[in-house]
């Protein structure tokens, strides 16, 4: 018995529940509300909703591609007059199949698709056979369903600025991973399907903490001491940066704890490269062994106070 006789049309217009006219921003406004729907993370334990989760994918795979999606459209056609003509002697499907994507199909998800939705797949026979060359074949996305793998790795935050690298031994393979500027801790790169049986591998960054610098998001922070009298009468203050010392002018009567900003000089972000702030807090360093003359001029100073 034929099993390509036997395999069953799916409709996925129907599974996403849009209409066959639907433009592409109808088809991924469905789509995501089914996959927010029935996510595995936010219903564990729950095949049904993981087959449907599941399910929406693969339609979503065929109707947000162009050429796939006038394939499927064409097969749909010629499904829809075979039934109207009585649905005998079974539908041919060899003229379909495998014809889609010569040598595989490559299934790929937008950037941000894939993390919004996770590495959740797994495609039907029907798939497989109309797009996939065959029943059995397995696709791309499919090699890249197996278990990501996750390896702490630790930066400092001068790398975090600049951006870093890393050399990493894998199956006798060094492979050179390349670390974003603006990674923070939490931040996971992705190196995919490098890993046993194609799976992903998380590189988990952590950054260490710098002792000139307080992190909050892009914007720095820094401590700059100070002597009594500059910040009496002004003057200027090397102020620390990652890219090297720069100049801080600070005015007459500069009070303690008073803080600097330094425009455009703290990180960069991940996606946006603009530049956070530095923020520069004076410490006044408050003289404590005063000579004679240091401490006549002091309490001449105390005795003209209004």
């Amino acid at each position: 018995m034929n099993f390509a006789t036997l395999m069953e049309y799916k409709d996925y217009y129907k599974t996403l529940g849009v209409e066959r006219s639907a433009s592409q921003d109808e088809i991924k406004k469905a789509y995501r509300k089914l996959a927010l729907q029935f996510h595995p993370d936010k219903n564990p334990n729950n095949k049904a909703a993981e087959d449907k989760f599941k399910e929406a994918n693969e339609a979503y795979q065929v109707l947000s591609d162009t050429e796939k999606r006038k394939r499927y459209d064409q097969l749909g056609s010629a499904y829809s007059q075979w039934q109207n003509r009585g649905g005998q002697g079974g539908f041919d499907w060899g003229q379909w199949a495998g014809k889609g994507a010569p040598g595989g199909v490559r299934v790929e998800y937008s950037g941000d698709m894939d993390d919004l939705f996770g590495q959740m797949g797994g495609f039907s026979d029907f798939f497989q056979q109309i797009f996939g060359g065959g029943v059995g074949q397995r696709t791309r996305r499919q090699a890249v369903r197996q278990p990501a793998y996750e390896q702490p790795v630790t930066i400092s935050l001068e790398e975090a600025f600049k951006g870093g690298e890393r050399l990493m031994q894998l199956d006798g393979r060094r492979i050179e991973v390349k670390i974003p500027a603006g990674a923070q801790t939490g931040t996971r790169v992705r190196m995919a399907g490098i890993g046993p049986q194609e799976s992903d591998i998380y590189l988990a960054i952590n950054v260490e903490d710098d002792p000139r610098f307080e992190r909050e998001g892009k914007d720095l922070r820094t401590e700059v001491e100070t002597d009594l009298y500059t910040a009496v009468l002004g003057g200027e203050l090397q102020v620390p940066t990652l890219e090297g010392n720069v100049v801080l002018t600070i005015p007459a009567g500069t009070q303690p704890g008073q803080s600097f900003r330094l425009k455009g000089k703290g990180m960069p972000g991940l996606k946006s490269k603009e530049r956070g702030d530095l923020f520069a807090k004076i410490k006044v360093h408050i003289p404590r062994n005063l000579t004679t003359e240091e401490k006549k001029l002091f309490e001449k100073l105390a005795e003209s106070k209004p």
